[in-house]
């Protein structure tokens, strides 16, 4: 289930994280600690679950493909959809992107064809140089375009999100160079993680798939020695 959307007049976009209530981030991992995905997963499982079966969980991955650094949301959606997670509606895809153009008109079918959704809004952030590559589960809403000075409307209950490149100088510049190779890493550890989260939220619809790890896309590849991952409770 997926919106109708146009391909021209892809903006990229850059976001805050906004909560009424400032809660703190769920989760916060490496994209090349090799237990990524089952970190993040177990911590989506965890924070969505309270929220079914009276809530609907709709994941919309923000973003285009025009930029490198802002295909983040698009590859995750679409790998996501290869996965084919029975049941799970997705918005935004390389095919069918949700964009600064578009994004008002996709919530309005979200809210239409999903009254009572609870969404896992998806999207590439700019950060601190020592940050790149951290995948981030927070409480709140997103505020896309907020870090360009575009006023575009908040989304989603729950934010996933990753540090792809350096910000606070020539943003869109930043963007549109961030290596794709590396963009296509942290997407597809994204989308394992909720892949995986939903299979245990949803065991009678669909077996456990094997996950693809960073370590088979980049063997050998070195890691920082700092610390992998934040896990925060209550």
């Amino acid at each position: 289930m997926k919106p109708r959307n146009k391909r021209n007049g892809g903006r990229t976009l850059r976001h805050t994280i906004h909560s009424a209530h400032s809660k703190p981030t769920v989760c916060r991992v490496f994209y090349r600690d090799a237990n990524a995905s089952h970190i993040l997963s177990q911590a989506l499982r965890q924070t969505v679950q309270p929220h079914l079966p009276e809530r609907e969980l709709v994941v919309l991955a923000i973003g285009t493909d025009r930029s490198t650094g802002d295909a983040l949301g698009p590859l995750v959606g679409t790998h996501l959809s290869e996965m084919n997670p029975s049941g799970l509606p997705i918005y935004g895809t390389l095919d069918e992107p949700v964009h600064a153009m578009n994004l008002k008109d996709a919530i309005e079918q979200i809210q239409k064809n999903h009254p009572r959704a609870y969404i896992l809004s998806v999207d590439a952030c700019l950060g601190p140089y020592k940050h790149i590559g951290m995948i981030s589960l927070t409480e709140g809403s997103l505020r896309p375009g907020a870090g360009v000075n575009k006023r575009l409307p908040e989304v989603g209950d729950l934010a996933f999100t990753c540090v792809v490149n350096a910000g606070g100088f020539m943003e869109y510049f930043v963007l549109q160079n961030t290596r794709l190779a590396h963009v296509m890493k942290m997407a597809q550890v994204m989308a394992n993680s909720i892949y995986l989260a939903w299979t245990h939220l949803q065991p009678k619809v669909q077996p456990e798939r094997p996950v693809i790890t960073i370590r088979s896309l980049e063997k050998n590849a070195p890691l920082p020695d700092e610390k992998r991952h934040d896990w925060q409770t209550g």
